[in-house]
C-alpha cells in the first residue's frame, strides 16, 4: 500500500517525467495578494500568470500546495470532524498548463494517472463534463476526448458544478470532474428518505470528487461576453487526503496515514480509544485536523489575534481546546501534540522541524491564555443572558456574539444555557453565522488585475522603465517618455510647476519592499527639475515626481538624472542594516521570527515581525551586538540572479508584502544573512558604520516592532546620549554606572512626597478651614443634609477621595453633596443611598446643566465655568425638593 508521502512523490514526479517544472509549495499567507486570506488552491501562486501579468521561464508546473480553507459553503467548520472529508488544512496536488497544452493532453495525463500510476479501476471512475448552462456553450472537446477513456459513460453537469471563473470577470471556462465509487454499502440519505441515490450529485458518501480539470478559455468581460483566450490555459486540483483515501482503501480521510498517527497521539493523551463513543471520535479528529492547521499556520508566521489571519487561527485553536475538554483534557495538551505533525510531515515539509520548538511554545502561550479568557467568556454569557433573552430563550444574536468574541462553540453555549433553565436560538444563531461566511466569501474571492488603469494604458504603451540604479547614481543622458500633470499627459512643462516624469533609463530607486523613493535632479542645458520623490504606481513603471525650478521639459527631452548620493547612502545603511537585524532577531529569538513589515528611510529604520512577547532588555542587547559584530566584519555584500526556486533551495529568506517574479535578486552577507531584496545596499557591511536599537514594543497580537538608527544618524544619537549621560553625572557627582539606580532612588523619593502631598491636601479639604456651605432642609419631616464645598487645588482624584470621606464620616444621615474644584474641572453630585432611587446623582447633574456621570449614588462630570458655581449649586436644594415631590422647610443653616 502507497503511503501519502510515496502518492505525493509519484504525483510530482509523474508530471516532471512530462515536462513540467516542479514547483513547491508557497506559504499559506499569499504573497503580495491582498484579496485572499490564506492560500486556499493550488493556483494562487501562480495566478498573476494565469492574468498575463508575469512571465516565468516555464510552461508547465506541477505542485503540492498547502491550503488552508476555515470557511464558505463547503468547508464550515462545524462539520470538520463529522464528516469524511472536511478539514481546515489540505494538501492540493495540481497540474498546470500556461498556453502549452490543453483539453486532450490534461485529460489524458489525469487518466493514466489514476488508472496506471495508482491502479485505480476504471469502472469505478465516473467523469463530469460540462453540459452547457446560462447561455454558456456545451464542451463538446472534453466530451469527445472522455469517450475513448471513460467505462462508465459521461455525466453532463450544469454551470454549478462543471464551469469555474476566478472572478466576476477575467479567464474562466468549463471543468472536468473525476469521482471514484466507494460502494453501495455506504447509507444513503435519499434512499432512506425513499428517493433513489443521485450518484454523483448526491451529498451521500458513496461517490467522491477527487480530482478538477478546469480548461480556462474564456475571458469575460464586465458585460458577461465571453471572448476565447489567446491562449489557453490548464488547472487542476486534486486533494491529497482525497486520493490517499482511495488508494489505501480508507472509506474516511481520517482513516488514512495522514491522520492515524495523530489520532492515535490524541487518544493516548486524552485516555480515550477511536471506536468506543461517537462523540469521543468526533472530538478527536476535530483535534487531529486542526492541530495540522495550527502547526502549519504558526509555522508560516500566522499568530493568533483578533483580526484577520490571526482570528481565523485563534478560532481553529479554540475549537479544538474545546474538544480536548469534551476528551477530559483540562490542562494546555494542544503546543506539545504540534510536534507530532511535525514529525508526520517532515519529508514533505522539512521546515516544520525547524519550527518545532517555536511553534510548539506559541501554541502553549495561547491555550493558556484561553484558559483566563474562558472565565470571561462565562461572565460575558451571563451579561448576554441579561441582554439577549426572550423569554427561556438566548437570542441567535447573543449567542452569535460570544462564538465570534470568544471562541465558544454552539455546542458550548447550549450546555451553559442548559445548566441555567435555558435555551438557545439555533435559527437565529445560523443565521448570523450565514451572513457572516457570506461576508467572508466576498472578502476571500481572487480579483482581477489592479492598479490605475491610467498608469495600466502608460505601461503598456511605453513599456518597462529600466532601472540601473545599483550600480550608479547618475545618468548622463536618459530620454523623457512622458510628462503628466493632473492626471493627463502634457507636451511640456515650465518653471513653478509640478509634474509626473517618466524616463526609459533610471538610477532613481521607486519606492518598494519598506524602502522609501530616492530624491535628486533632472536636467538638461537651462532645466532643471527636483525630484522630491519616486514612485511605481504598477510594476515596471517609474514615476517621479518632479517639480521644475528652471527652464521646461517635454517628452523626448535627453536629460541628465542624479540622486541625493549621501541620502541614498544613509537609505542603503539603514536597509543592509534591517537584513542583518532580521538574522540577528532569528538567531536570538528563534526561526519562528518572520518579517510583517519594514519601513527604510535615510534617518531611521522600523522592523515589524512576528513573536509571542517582549523582547528582554538583556536580548535586545545581544541583538544589537551581534548585527555591530556583522558590521565590524566589513564583509562584501553579494548580491545574486537567480531562479526564485533554486533561491529557496539555497535557503533565501523572502521578505513579507514582495511580489517576486520567476527570478529573484538575492542579497547575500556571507555566513550570516541570506534573503530576497530588490533594494538598494552598501557593497560592504562596514559601510553601516554602527546599528544602534532604539525601541521595541509590541503593536499587535504576535507582533512586535524594533526601530534603529545605521550611520551618521546612530553616532549623531550615541553622540547624545553621551551628553546626556555626562550632564547627569556631573549634576548628581555620581558615575555613569550608578546612574540607574540613583534615578531609580530619586523615583521612589518623589512618589513618597507626592502621596504626602495628597495626604495633606485631603487632611486641609476635610477640615474646618474648607470653603464650603454645610445645611440642612426637611421634606415633609425628611431631613436632608446638604454639603456644597467648594476645593482649591485638587486633582479629579483627590477630590474624589475628599468625597468619599464625607460620605463615609455621614453614613447614618441622609444627605445630598454637590462639590467642585475651583476651576471647575471637576464637579461631583453624590447622594445617600436612602435617596438614590428618587433623587440620582446623575439625574441632579443633568439638571444643573451638567456633562457626567455614574452611579445613582455618585456622579462625575467637570469642565465648567467657574463663575458659575455659586450661581448652579443655590439650585441644587430646589432640584432635589422637585425630584422628591416634597415642599422643603429651611429648618437650619450653619
Amino acid at each position: 500500500m502507497l503511503s501519502s508521502d510515496e502518492i505525493r512523490r509519484r504525483f510530482l514526479d509523474f508530471f516532471a517525467a512530462n515536462a513540467h517544472r516542479v514547483v513547491r509549495s508557497s506559504s499559506l499567507v499569499p504573497e503580495s495578494d491582498p484579496t485572499l486570506l490564506f492560500a486556499n488552491a493550488g493556483m494562487n501562486q501562480f495566478k498573476d500568470v494565469f492574468l498575463g501579468r508575469e512571465k516565468r521561464d516555464y510552461v508547465r508546473a506541477a505542485s503540492a500546495q498547502k491550503c488552508v480553507r476555515a470557511g464558505g459553503k463547503h468547508n464550515d467548520l462545524d462539520n470538520v470532524g463529522r464528516t469524511a472529508r472536511h478539514h481546515t488544512f489540505f494538501e492540493m496536488l495540481g497540474n498546470f498548463s500556461f498556453g502549452d497544452y490543453f483539453k486532450q493532453e490534461a485529460i489524458v495525463f489525469a487518466w493514466d494517472l489514476l488508472t496506471r500510476e495508482f491502479g485505480l479501476p476504471k469502472e469505478r471512475l465516473q467523469v463530469t463534463v460540462f453540459k452547457g448552462d446560462q447561455g454558456l456553450p456545451r464542451d463538446d472537446e472534453a466530451h469527445r476526448i472522455w469517450t475513448k477513456h471513460a467505462r462508465r459513460g459521461i455525466l453532463e453537469l450544469g454551470a454549478k458544478d462543471n464551469f469555474w471563473a476566478m472572478g466576476e470577470t477575467g479567464p474562466c471556462g468549463p471543468c472536468s470532474e473525476i469521482h471514484f465509487f466507494l460502494g453501495d454499502d455506504l447509507p444513503c440519505f435519499e434512499e432512506q428518505s425513499g428517493r433513489r441515490c443521485r450518484g454523483v450529485e448526491c451529498d451521500c458518501d458513496r461517490w467522491m470528487e477527487i480530482w478538477n480539470l478546469v480548461f480556462m478559455q474564456y475571458d469575460r468581460d464586465d458585460s458577461g461576453r465571453l471572448a476565447p483566450l489567446p491562449a489557453p490555459c490548464i488547472d487542476t486540483g486534486m486533494g491529497l487526503e482525497r486520493i490517499t483515501a482511495v488508494v489505501q482503501g480508507k472509506r474516511s480521510n481520517f482513516d488514512t496515514d495522514l491522520f492515524a498517527p495523530l489520532l492515535i497521539a490524541v487518544g493516548r493523551r486524552a485516555g480515550k480509544e477511536r471506536g468506543r463513543n461517537i462523540e469521543d471520535d468526533v472530538s478527536m479528529r476535530v483535534i487531529s485536523d486542526h492541530l495540522r492547521a495550527t502547526t502549519f499556520l504558526v509555522c508560516d508566521g500566522v499568530m493568533p489575534g483578533n483580526e484577520g489571519r490571526g482570528y481565523v487561527l485563534r478560532k481553529i485553536m479554540r475549537r479544538a481546546m474545546r474538544h480536548g475538554k469534551n476528551l477530559g483534557i483540562d490542562a494546555p495538551f494542544l503546543g506539545e501534540l504540534t510536534g507530532e505533525v511535525a514529525r508526520l510531515m517532515s519529508s514533505a515539509y522539512p521546515e516544520l522541524l525547524t519550527h518545532a520548538d517555536s511553534v510548539a511554545h506559541i501554541v502553549t502561550l495561547e491555550e493558556e491564555r484561553f484558559g483566563s479568557t474562558l472565565k470571561q467568556a462565562i461572565s460575558a454569557f451571563d451579561d448576554v443572558c441579561a441582554r439577549s433573552r426572550e423569554g427561556q430563550r438566548v437570542n441567535g444574536a447573543g449567542a452569535f456574539r460570544l462564538y465570534d468574541t470568544y471562541g465558544l462553540p454552539l455546542d458550548f453555549i447550549e450546555e451553559l444555557a442548559l445548566e441555567r433553565g435555558l435555551d438557545v436560538d439555533r435559527d437565529g444563531f445560523e443565521r448570523e453565522l450565514a451572513a457572516q461566511r457570506g461576508r467572508a466569501r466576498s472578502s476571500s474571492k481572487l480579483g482581477p488585475a489592479t492598479g490605475d488603469p491610467r498608469y495600466l494604458a502608460l505601461l503598456d504603451d511605453l513599456g518597462r522603465t529600466e532601472f540601473v540604479g545599483y550600480d550608479r547614481i547618475s545618468l548622463d543622458q536618459t530620454r523623457i517618455m512622458a510628462v503628466l500633470k493632473q492626471d493627463e499627459t502634457a507636451q511640456r512643462i515650465g518653471a513653478g510647476e509640478s509634474c509626473e516624469i517618466v524616463l526609459d533609463r533610471t538610477p532613481f530607486y521607486a519606492e518598494s519592499g519598506g524602502q522609501v523613493g530616492d530624491i535628486g535632479v533632472v536636467s538638461a542645458d537651462g532645466s532643471t527639475a527636483e525630484i522630491v520623490d519616486c514612485t511605481q504606481p504598477v510594476p515596471g513603471l517609474f514615476i517621479h515626481h518632479a517639480h521644475v525650478t528652471h527652464g521646461s521639459f517635454a517628452p523626448g527631452m535627453i536629460v541628465s538624472a542624479e540622486v541625493a548620493a549621501d541620502r541614498r547612502l544613509s537609505i542603503m545603511r539603514h536597509h543592509t542594516a534591517t537584513h542583518l537585524l532580521h538574522q540577528a532577531l532569528r538567531e536570538t529569538l528563534g526561526p519562528h521570527v518572520k518579517q510583517a513589515g519594514s519601513l527604510v528611510t535615510p534617518e531611521r529604520l522600523r522592523f515589524d515581525f512576528n513573536h509571542y512577547g517582549p523582547i528582554d532588555p538583556r536580548e535586545l542587547r545581544l541583538i544589537e551586538s551581534r548585527v555591530n559584530e556583522q558590521i565590524l566584519r566589513d564583509v562584501p555584500v553579494m548580491t545574486h540572479d537567480m531562479r526564485r526556486e533554486e533561491a529557496l533551495s539555497d535557503g533565501a529568506l523572502a521578505f513579507f508584502g514582495d511580489k517576486y517574479g520567476e527570478r529573484v535578486r538575492v542579497v547575500e552577507v556571507p555566513g550570516f544573512s541570506k534573503e530576497f531584496c530588490g533594494g538598494t545596499h552598501v557593497r560592504r557591511t562596514g559601510e553601516i558604520g554602527l546599528l544602534l536599537v532604539t525601541g521595541e514594543q509590541g503593536i499587535a497580537a504576535g507582533t512586535r516592532r524594533i526601530e534603529a538608527l545605521a550611520g551618521k544618524a546612530a553616532v549623531s544619537r550615541s553622540q547624545q546620549d553621551a551628553s546626556i549621560i555626562l550632564a547627569l553625572t556631573t549634576a548628581s557627582k555620581i558615575d555613569r554606572a550608578s546612574l540607574a539606580e540613583e534615578q531609580a532612588r530619586l523615583r521612589e523619593q518623589l512618589k513618597a512626597a507626592l502621596r504626602e502631598i495628597d495626604r495633606l491636601k485631603l487632611k486641609l479639604a476635610t477640615g474646618a478651614s474648607t470653603v464650603a456651605a454645610e445645611f440642612r432642609k426637611q421634606h415633609n419631616g425628611l431631613e436632608v443634609l446638604y454639603w456644597l464645598p467648594k476645593h482649591e487645588g485638587l486633582d479629579r482624584k483627590t477630590h474624589a477621595s475628599v468625597i468619599d470621606d464625607f460620605r463615609n464620616r455621614n453614613r447614618d444621615q441622609q444627605y445630598v453633596v454637590a462639590s467642585s474644584t475651583s476651576d471647575g474641572s471637576s464637579v461631583i453630585v453624590a447622594v445617600a443611598n436612602g435617596l438614590k432611587d428618587r433623587a440620582p446623582a446623575p439625574q441632579i447633574m443633568k439638571r444643573l446643566g451638567l456633562r457626567g456621570g455614574g452611579r445613582a449614588e455618585f456622579a462625575q462630570g467637570g469642565g465648567i465655568d467657574p463663575s458659575r458655581l455659586d450661581a448652579l449649586f443655590t439650585s441644587v436644594p430646589s432640584i432635589v425638593e422637585e425630584l422628591l415631590g416634597t415642599a422643603a422647610i429651611n429648618v437650619k443653616s450653619g
